[in-house]
């Protein structure tokens, strides 16, 4: 019965599934998006004084310490979570992640409201930036490995629903620059958007399971399983009787019993791609947004488009054409994941540093690409291929092990992705040191 539903999968009726896996993208980076735009909030908030004389004003160095507490948990935990998916069920995982991450979002948009000394709000503001991020790493890890389970045009769905999210943090920027309100009732705004998002993507993600389509994919690996078994069982007995102890291959039946590969086994089959991905997101972190936010707009006397250049040219210029770029490999795959070409395509967005060093940096010496045009030019290709060729990875990983390894690479794969964010940041300090 197993074999004829493999023959002919049920049909994403209505593209449920895939309206969900892009919710699902959407929800892994909707909050931690919202939180960084809110950094203008967390910055006023720690340099306040209590207005005594013996309270001196800190310079708390926010923003360094948040890139930090955020990309070290990421790291830890996506490594830990490539180990964890054997002991601890994905649903759990998830689901225990999901809420956490509510939880936390709803204690900050409460925190609004409540007034705290600085080094107070400080200290709770990190642990939740690292708690965050922590159980961010596994959803993301964990939902990767489910993703993986289905056609490689899923994986495409859900990086295009990150990318999302990114697009509405920059327009929830945008609004709150040129809105008349003040800091705290747009904090409050922003910190409220993420605790409704991030229900909503655990309602979808427990809906799921009980869609036809979804359920086929999901449970398709256990099925393999037990068909294997039988039938490596069933061959075993007939060689058993034929007295004969060779080849199973030439009955068909694979050396193994079913088992999942280890992570080392799996790790094999997709260094290259996980290599790939590692190194698409150290050269765009080494340089977005550290470099990017320097670049200041040839017409400083319009002093509309100057107070909105930064959030326009950088931040929705970058969300936008990494959306469309997520989105590409729906439409076309090139280079393909056998291609040596691909390592080379990655390796060629390395031309990017220079360029955008060279834009319009009103403290650097290597200022040649003045113009607005240049800026916006370089960071559309900037953007699109960072979302183009990492979601090729995404894809391509899955696609180089047996379905029953499909988990155990999908979330692999999220550690290098986080890997490559962390060796971006570290390289993003050396570079603003050179402007």
């Amino acid at each position: 019965m197993w074999n004829e539903k493999k023959q002919s999968p049920p049909s994403d009726r209505s593209h449920a599934v895939a309206v969900i896996i892009f919710i699902l993208g959407v929800g892994t980076l909707l909050p931690w998006n919202f939180f960084i735009t809110a950094s203008q909030y967390f910055n006023e908030r720690l340099n306040v004084t209590d207005g005594t004389a013996d309270d001196v004003q800190k310079d708390y160095n926010y923003d360094s310490w948040m890139s930090l507490l955020s990309q070290l948990p990421l790291l830890l935990f996506a490594l830990l979570n490539s180990f964890l998916y054997q002991w601890v069920k994905e649903r759990l995982r998830v689901a225990v992640s999901m809420v956490v991450i509510f939880l936390l979002f709803v204690l900050t948009a409460a925190l609004v409201k409540v007034d705290m000394r600085p080094d107070t709000f400080f200290s709770v503001t990190m642990a939740t930036i690292w708690f965050i991020n922590m159980f961010g790493a596994v959803l993301q890890g964990s939902l990767f490995g489910v993703v993986g389970m289905f056609p490689p045009r899923y994986s495409t769905l859900f990086m295009s629903g990150q990318g999302l999210a990114g697009i509405f943090a920059a327009v929830a920027m945008l609004c709150s620059i040129m809105s008349k309100t003040d800091t705290q009732s747009a904090a409050l705004g922003y910190f409220v958007t993420p605790c409704v998002a991030t229900l909503g993507t655990l309602l979808c993600y427990l809906l799921l399971p009980h869609l036809e389509f979804a359920n086929y994919y999901l449970n398709r690996n256990q099925a393999d399983k037990l068909d294997l078994s039988n039938k490596l069982m069933s061959s075993t007995d007939k060689i058993a009787l034929n007295g004969n102890v060779k080849d199973l291959e030439a009955k068909g039946v694979p050396e193994d019993s079913g088992e999942r590969s280890s992570v080392f086994a799996v790790f094999k089959k997709i260094w290259v791609m996980a290599l790939c991905v590692t190194l698409v997101f150290a050269i765009t972190l080494s340089v977005f947004p550290v470099i990017t936010v320097r670049v200041k707009t040839v017409y400083p006397e319009n002093r509309d488009w100057d107070k909105v250049f930064t959030c326009v040219c950088c931040f929705i210029v970058f969300n936008l054409m990494d959306l469309a770029g997520r989105s590409a490999p729906s439409l076309v795959q090139w280079p393909s994941k056998e291609s040596r070409l691909f390592p080379v395509a990655v390796l060629s967005r390395l031309i990017f540093v220079p360029l955008l060093l060279m834009c319009n940096i009103q403290t650097s010496k290597l200022t040649f690409l003045k113009h607005d045009c240049y800026f916006v030019v370089i960071m559309a290709l900037f953007s699109f291929s960072n979302g183009y060729l990492a979601s090729l990875c995404m894809s391509y990983a899955p696609q180089l092990v047996r379905s029953r390894d499909c988990e155990t690479a999908g979330t692999l794969m999220s550690f290098f992705l986080f890997l490559g964010l962390a060796v971006g940041a570290s390289f993003s300090f050396l570079l603003g040191g050179l402007v």
